[in-house]
């Protein structure tokens, strides 16, 4: 029997089931009598559709429908919308592109999808999909970001002049053009934050049922919240009662925000299951993933920081074209806006800041939120413009930081974002990380792998996440006739390690074990409400969430005990897994008496149970933070870069366990090493094509590409949260992108390189040493 503590690094429970193969995720799962379903996609960029033919298709043996777009205005189904209602800088709203479970006059990218085809067989499907005849206009594309807003650019929406969706602001201007102007020293840096296709393992898949009876939808997917894809389903599509629609999320083998999103596939498989009364399973392949899935960063952000004659940072100013691609995704305004704004000011104690924002459509597929959402681009122009102020005033760039960081007896900090961060000791933070890494000794490491031929570098970037998600979060405990405590959460784990940490959160306050603790999840039937997971939020929201259930059930349990010990409830005591009548060794176990009364209940008694449901409040996010520093060496001959040594220092305040903590900084900054060196998404320019449309062009890491991620926590607990806990699932991915670009140009700079872009792969390396020869 295990009992585990707080701050213990507890295997994952859940970990064993998924590595023998028992996991069951949306693909296992099949309903009797399904049918099998396929997207026709568009293989044009831009394009008018003049005509759709389905005849030969809809004749072929085994093929029970090919809907599209019109058949979707037909029946009368809404628009997948994007959530976000923003104003532009002018006070008019932003541009929409509506878009509908089919394209229905214009597709907007490659993969866009035309046509919907159910069959009795997979097979059946593909052969119909080669069967229908798409005659298509193509139209000139825009997919190219840096010049898609440029005048005599094609027209991705004609309600988007310019291609620009949204001219948006933050923070004050007036105030930061003072600084600039009495500033002693700009600098100015325009970086690339390159688009990144999610690639998680599992893909995405459907499976719907209609009953026709009840007029009761049932979706099982593998999302990032049940409830978001429900409401969606309920109020912008189908025009119905949410009580209309059950969506069940199964185990997920990975999200990184791009599964959070309502997908039209997951509402034609729902319109299509009610016109056939059968039930309709799709899942994509991993191809069509690159066409479909939403994709992540792809920035160009221009950004000024102003000086004063010491050294210290006066106001920042930048300018952010977020690439949309063809349609507003879910949340993709917010990401570059309210997300990634945000956290501008980092550690730092800015006297004022000003971000523009401009999203730019074109014809390539939508971005949204990818790990981290908004905060990674955000930071990694902060690190890189840190290292290049450093250079041009001769300020050693540690202490440049050193001098610039808010100190601990300045929180609660209000930044000129608007946000208060309620913790952090930056400056800890940052020495424990040179120490850890031997920054002072590392000319001596340069010197050795000069006599080798190689250019060795180190950096460093500072990060600061801000956690998001819904304002509140529920959590029921429900003591199971099989002797288990049933935890509903209304979180959704797609791998970090969930199951685990509400059980220990349960069994440290009920005293229970582990081993009887079942974590529930993702069935909107059986959960009423939930926020889903993303933006890092799932165990500061759910752990309150948890802690309040717990504070219920041990209340009513003191009740109880009352009942079946025959004691004033204001006399039972409530330690280890025990009620006790205090003063005497009276007393009866936590889940002895919940059957006892459950058995008393069912005799028709009168009792006390000790279920308990509670929605807590989340009035404040977290703010957590670190240090990554990264070692590189560089062969200048082939421009190939090997990651020597990467170490992490996070506070993310109290760890509850450690090792998932570490599992997920590992994960988070693979992601960045990745983006930072080798994942490139590459357009053709003229025909809109996504060339790296597989895993046989587009790099993803490897574990040889990867060093030894060291990790070291600093604990400042957070204020804002009983648990004194900040979100870690993202961190790794904030810092990692910074410190290892940094570090490159550390590695180069002797060499004449002082700019380079992600992703840094050997060839753009080898490059940027020729052109500096």
């Amino acid at each position: 029997m295990a009992k585990f503590g707080f701050s213990q690094p507890m295997r994952r429970i859940e970990d064993p089931r998924l590595l023998k193969g028992q996991g069951r995720y949306t693909d296992d799962i099949g309903a009797a009598g399904q049918l099998h379903a396929l997207v026709l996609r568009s293989p044009h960029a831009h394009a008018r559709i003049l005509s759709i033919d389905t005849a030969a298709a809809t004749a072929l043996p085994g093929v029970k429908a090919v809907l599209t777009g019109a058949d979707w205005k037909a029946d009368g189904l809404g628009e997948i919308p994007c959530l976000i209602p923003l104003k532009n800088r002018d006070g008019s709203p932003r541009a929409e592109t509506p878009r509908y479970g089919l394209a229905i006059d214009v597709v907007r990218h490659v993969g866009d999808g035309v046509a919907f085809i159910v069959a009795e067989t997979p097979q059946a499907a593909r052969d119909a999909a080669e069967a229908v005849m798409v005659d298509y206009e193509v139209l000139p594309a825009a997919v190219d970001l840096a010049t898609a807003f440029q005048p005599g650019q094609p027209q991705v929406w004609d309600s988007a002049p310019g291609n620009i969706c949204f001219d948006w602001s933050a923070g004050d201007e007036a105030a930061t053009e003072a600084l600039f102007a009495r500033a002693a020293h700009v600098t100015r840096l325009t970086v690339v934050n390159n688009r990144i296709v999610v690639n998680s393992m599992e893909g995405r898949a459907a499976l719907a049922e209609y009953d026709a009876a009840s007029g009761r939808f049932t979706l099982h997917a593998g999302t990032q919240g049940s409830w978001l894809v429900k409401n969606i389903l309920a109020d912008a599509v189908f025009h119905l009662p949410k009580e209309n629609f059950r969506v069940v999320t199964p185990d997920v083998g990975g999200g990184f925000g791009m599964k959070l999103y309502m997908y039209a596939e997951y509402a034609l498989c729902c319109w299509a299951a009610r016109r056939l009364g059968r039930p309709v399973k799709w899942a994509s392949e991993r191809m069509e993933a690159f066409q479909s899935d939403t994709q992540g960063r792809a920035n160009l952000t221009e950004g000024e920081l102003a000086l004063d004659e010491d050294g210290r940072f006066l106001a920042l100013r930048t300018r952010n074209y977020a690439d949309m691609g063809g349609y507003l995704s879910t949340f993709a305004p917010f990401i570059p806006c309210g997300a990634g704004t945000k956290v501008l000011a980092s550690v730092y104690g800015f006297q004022a800041i000003y971000a523009n924002v401009l999203g730019v459509l074109t014809n390539t597929v939508p971005v949204d939120a990818y790990r981290g959402a908004g905060r990674p681009e955000s930071n990694y122009l902060v690190e890189r413009l840190i290292d290049a102020a450093a250079a041009e005033v001769g300020i050693d760039r540690v202490e440049l930081r050193r001098r610039n960081m808010v100190p601990p007896s300045a929180m609660p900090h209000k930044t000129p974002v608007g946000q208060t961060y309620d913790s952090g000791d930056f400056n800890k933070v940052l020495d424990v990380a040179l120490e850890k890494s031997g920054w002072a000794g590392f000319a001596e490491r340069r010197a050795e792998a000069a006599r080798r031929g190689k250019r060795r570098g180190i950096g460093m970037a500072y990060y600061l996440e801000a956690t998001g998600g819904d304002a509140s979060e529920r959590a029921e405990m429900r003591f199971a006739e099989d002797g288990f405590v049933e935890v509903l959460v209304g979180t959704q784990s797609t791998g970090q390690g969930h199951e685990t940490a509400y059980a220990m959160i349960t069994a440290h306050e009920l005293g229970i074990p582990v081993e009887r603790i079942r974590v529930v999840q993702g069935d909107s039937d059986a959960i009423p409400t939930g926020g889903g997971t993303g933006g890092a939020r799932s165990l500061y929201s759910e752990g309150t969430a948890l802690l309040a259930a717990a504070t219920s059930v041990i209340e009513k349990g003191k009740q109880a005990a009352g009942e079946a010990l025959e004691a004033a409830p204001a006399d039972i005591e409530f330690a280890q897994g025990r009620f006790t009548i205090a003063g005497t060794d009276r007393a009866i176990g936590i889940l002895e008496l919940a059957a006892t009364q459950r058995a008393r209940a069912a005799k028709g008694e009168t009792v006390t149970l000790l279920d308990a449901a509670e929605i807590a409040a989340i009035p404040a996010h977290t703010f957590p933070n670190g240090c990554h520093i990264a070692e590189v060496e560089v062969d200048p001959e082939t421009g190939h870069t090997e990651i020597a040594r990467y170490i992490v220092v996070d506070d993310v305040g109290f760890a509850l366990n450690p090792m998932i903590v570490r599992g997920q900084v590992h994960g988070g900054v693979a992601q960045g090493i990745g983006q930072a060196v080798m994942e490139r998404t590459a357009y053709d320019p003229e025909s809109g094509q996504l060339l790296s449309a597989s895993l046989n062009d587009y790099a993803l890491p490897r574990a040889i590409d990867l060093p030894d991620i060291e990790v070291e926590l600093v604990e400042i607990p957070c204020e804002t949260n009983p648990l004194g806990v900040k979100g870690a699932g993202e961190a790794g991915a904030v810092g990692s992108p910074p410190a290892v670009m940094n570090a490159l140009i550390d590695a180069l700079r002797e060499d004449g390189v002082t700019r380079l872009d992600m992703p840094a792969t050997p060839e753009v390396v080898w490059k940027a040493l020729s052109r500096a020869a």
